[in-house]
Parts: structure tokens; sequence; C-alpha cells
């Protein structure tokens, strides 16, 4: 297998720098929708990102009980990549992996591996970098202590 040709039907696979399952703290599972699927047959890369945004925010919700919608502190997002290796499609699920990569004063790194059910190597990978700020002023604040502490849980070395 050559890495960046295709294989198959048209399926991309990269082979640099592959990820696995285990190096992932946090696993949310998301159902593809049919209308993720694009006009070449597979999840559109544009929602590779809002894969991202649901296992960052659901976890901040559930495990830190964060509230979007009257919190004083929010995050914004100043920073996102994402690798391309496997094309994800609909009806699968999608088990997103979720751990921190750096954790500063006002900034978080997440880092996020989305994995075909079962698949041991993710489809993608890539970061996400939340600034923490005052949502009257848009000013970076320190991060608040409940959201801190689970984001310390999922913290990697």
């Amino acid at each position: 297998m050559t890495p960046g040709k295709p294989q198959g039907k048209g399926v991309l696979h990269v082979t640099a720098d592959i990820e696995s399952r285990e190096n992932y703290r946090h696993f949310l599972a998301i159902p593809t929708r049919w209308m993720d699927n694009d006009i070449y047959g597979h999840v559109n890369n544009v929602i590779y990102y809002s894969y991202f945004d649901t296992v960052i925010n659901g976890y901040l919700i559930s495990d830190g009980g964060f509230d979007i919608h009257g919190a004083d502190v929010i995050g914004v997002a100043v920073e996102t990549m994402c690798k391309f290796r496997k094309s994800l499609v609909f009806p699968q699920i999608v088990d997103a992996g979720l751990r921190v990569g750096k954790l500063g004063n006002s900034s978080v790194r997440y880092e996020v591996g989305l994995f075909a059910a079962g698949d041991p190597e993710p489809a993608a990978a890539g970061h996400f970098v939340h600034v923490f700020v005052e949502r009257a002023t848009m000013r970076p604040v320190p991060i608040p202590d409940p959201l801190r502490a689970c984001m310390q849980r999922l913290l990697v070395s």
C-alpha cells in the first residue's frame, strides 16, 4: 500500500503517524447521518470537524458541568487541524477518541481520533485548541476549576 494513494473503492489510506485507540482516554459514539455523505460517497471533510466539536463539548458538558448557555467563561476555537487517513461513510458509527495534549492557564489543546466502530486505526486524527475567555469581554481568563479538573483526567504526557 502506498501512502496517499487510493485503495479499493476510492478510499484514501495514509499510513504515516498512525495512532491507535489505546492513545485516547475518553470515547463518544457518534452516528453518521445520511446528509454527512458528499457526492463522492463518503463523509465530507467539514463534518469531521463537527465530530471534533461534538466529542469535546459533550465531554465538557457531561464531565465538567459546563453550561454552554449561561457560563461567564467560554472556550473559543483558535486553531484546528485534521489529517484524513481513511474514509468514513453513512451509516457507520464513529468512535470519537479524546485526550488533552497540553493544558495551559487559559488554553487547552485537545487531540481527537475518529475511528470507524471496531477499527483500531483512526480514519482521521487532529487537534483543536480552545482559549477560554470571559463571555462579556472576550478577553482570556484562566480555565475554570471544574473544567480544568475534567481536562486533567484526559491529559497525556
